[in-house]
């Protein structure tokens, strides 16, 4: 299942926590033969040798191989006129080549650095810049906390200097701290015509100097415009200029809580950067099973789960030990995959389908469902025929009061009916959800307007840790999952009236965010093109009543040039329910003015 960044998460809302009770790990049960198959796929898949399944590495071709393998012995297809592997290029990464230096030049003078003295943030843009600097304290400007650091600073065509953190930083619950982002910072230096934006760590609360890692955070650079990370012991050569140590600057922000004036500095750098873009293919395995019914066999039932995972930890991993260890992912999602598996065997065998039904792992879920959203707009048969998508994510570890979660028994008209009196037989304890959105591949479906049911059962303390291991999953609780999702998919395949696509409308919630608007636009996490592009809005939503619609590329909001998602979310700080806010899209080939009313979460 997908974790998002805290930006992210301005959008999607993540689950509950439903940790207690898991099953006991040592209780000895009979397996039925389902159990013990999806066991044994579950143990494969989260091997040591598959090496946690990261996306575009070996080892989740290695993994898609074998998922092909099954869908062959099980009687699956290939959709007529294609593979059963549906590949995808994506940006996995970015790292330094070339010459990246720096030289500052101060009175006499003239210090030549190399990387390990500074080091270029990941989205920093890339070329070569000259000009003078100037100190701008942490580089915020925050209207709602009365605090400016450009107060009265002329920046235009310079760099500007500012320490990381922010002005009230021994405060963990400080209102400062949603502008102590680098991306924030880096935005705020553009707007006010900066030519780049360097950061240096702050003196207190710690005298370390340690420069951040190298680390991509997909999403696309900022053009022309360069951020790095300087030493700040090799920065003090400023000091000199200004009359006053680094320390004494910020004593005197943090004492008053306000900006401290800096008159402008002579001292004049020369940088180069040099960042590339690293590109791999990930891969969707896709099995088909024809229906038997002539007039139903056209349309399709997606049974989806992703079967990619975190490797070695690098993004998303929760776990905090000094060693590097593989993610297994047992539970997320090899559960979920050997769901899939097993259902397409037993449907398989039995070939009783009215409709057809696609059987679809996904990669890419955990670098924010890029397989899923690539196949919805390369689908290998119409979208339009496609009546439901089942979801299957994390169902590995039903608990002893059998806590089944199902999200999306809103998004057609009877699936609450449907659920609810398939259940009888299981005696699951349901928390169901309407809405069709959240972190996982059914998301990308019910943004092309697809009925959606999600089934987990629960996030735990193993959640995207090296400790998620097949040991740990209650193979018979999945395999009564599994026969309630068959019933399901049955009963959806077999009924002659497809589900009614009903978009749910949003409910206001996290009351605890630090931003208080409601917008209702879905991302496209897979975009790499210049601008915030929209995946889906929500029914009723602010941005649906302004007009906006799915596909939407956003380029303004509110005055402020939108190139990438972070830009959306910054410049969301600013807004207040009720603002009426100006924000331009591009549709196609037309550039479109829209006024959205800002919503209140």
């Amino acid at each position: 299942m997908k974790q998002f960044t805290r930006a992210i998460g301005a959008y999607c809302i993540f689950y509950a926590v439903f940790a207690s009770f898991i099953y006991p790990q040592n209780t000895k049960i009979a397996l039925s033969d389902a159990a013990r198959r999806m066991q044994s796929s579950i143990e494969y898949l989260a091997s040591d040798e598959l090496q946690g399944r990261l996306t575009g590495t070996r080892e989740c071709m290695v993994a898609a191989e074998y998922i092909k393998k099954t869908f062959i012995q099980a009687g699956l297809q290939p959709v007529p006129g294609n593979d059963f592997f549906q590949t995808y290029s994506f940006v996995a990464g970015a790292e330094l080549q070339g010459v990246n230096e720096l030289y500052i030049k101060s009175g006499q003078s003239n210090i030549k650095l190399q990387t390990g003295e500074f080091i270029p943030a990941s989205f920093s843009g890339s070329g070569h810049f000259e000009g003078e600097c100037v100190f701008a304290g942490y580089g915020i400007t925050a209207p709602k906390l009365h605090y400016d650091d450009y107060d009265n600073l002329n920046v235009t065509g310079k760099f500007v200097i500012a320490f990381r953190s922010h002005p009230d930083y021994m405060n963990p619950r400080s209102d400062f701290e949603e502008y102590a982002s680098y991306r924030y910072k880096a935005k705020v230096a553009l707007d006010k015509g900066a030519k780049g934006l360097i950061l240096i760590n702050p003196p207190h609360p710690s005298a370390e100097d340690a420069l951040p890692q190298f680390k991509y955070d997909r999403a696309p650079a900022m053009k022309n415009f360069p951020v790095i990370f300087l030493k700040r012991e090799r920065a003090e050569i400023l000091t000199n200029e200004l009359g006053f140590s680094f320390a004494a600057l910020q004593d005197s922000i943090t004492h008053l809580k306000k900006a401290f004036p800096v008159k402008a500095l002579t001292s004049k750098m020369v940088l180069d950067v040099h960042i590339a873009l690293i590109e791999k293919n990930g891969v969707n395995v896709i099995g088909r099973l024809e229906g038997t019914d002539p007039s139903l066999k056209d349309e399709y039932v997606v049974i989806g789960a992703h079967f990619d995972h975190l490797g070695f930890g690098d993004e998303g991993s929760l776990y905090r030990g000094p060693e590097k260890l593989i993610h297994h992912g047992a539970d997320d999602n090899a559960s979920g995959t050997a769901g899939v598996l097993e259902l397409a065997n037993q449907f398989g065998k039995a070939k009783l389908n009215k409709r057809s039904i696609l059987f679809i792992c996904f990669s890419g879920e955990e670098l924010g469902l890029l397989g899923s959203a690539y196949y919805v707009k390369n689908s290998f048969v119409p979208v339009k025929q496609v009546v439901s998508m089942l979801n299957l994510d994390m169902v590995g570890r039903l608990n002893t009061e059998k806590s089944l979660i199902v999200y999306g028994t809103g998004t057609a008209g009877n699936f609450k009916k449907l659920t609810d009196s398939l259940n009888a037989p299981y005696k699951f304890k349901l928390s169901q959800n309407d809405d069709g959105y959240g972190p996982s591949d059914q998301a990308s479906f019910y943004g092309e307007g697809i009925p959606v049911l999600f089934f987990f059962t629960g996030v735990h303390e193993d959640y995207h840790r090296p400790s998620d291991v097949a040991s740990r999953i209650n193979a018979s609780g999945e395999d009564s999952v599994l026969m309630y999702v068959a019933d399901i998919a049955r009963a959806i395949s077999s009924n002659p009236e497809r589900p009614v696509y009903v978009n749910v409308p949003k409910k206001g919630s996290d009351k605890g965010n630090a931003w208080k608007v409601y917008v209702g636009t879905v991302p496209d996490f897979a975009f790499q093109g210049d601008g915030f592009k929209i995946s889906a809005v929500n029914e009723g939503s602010p941005a649906q009543k302004g007009g906006m619609k799915s596909g939407d590329i956003m380029i303004s909001f509110g005055g402020k040039k939108i190139a990438n998602i972070y830009d959306y979310v910054y410049a969301l700080k600013n807004c207040v329910p009720g603002d009426a806010v100006e924000v331009i899209v591009k549709r196609g080939e037309q550039e479109l003015k829209l006024t959205v009313v800002m919503g209140m979460k």
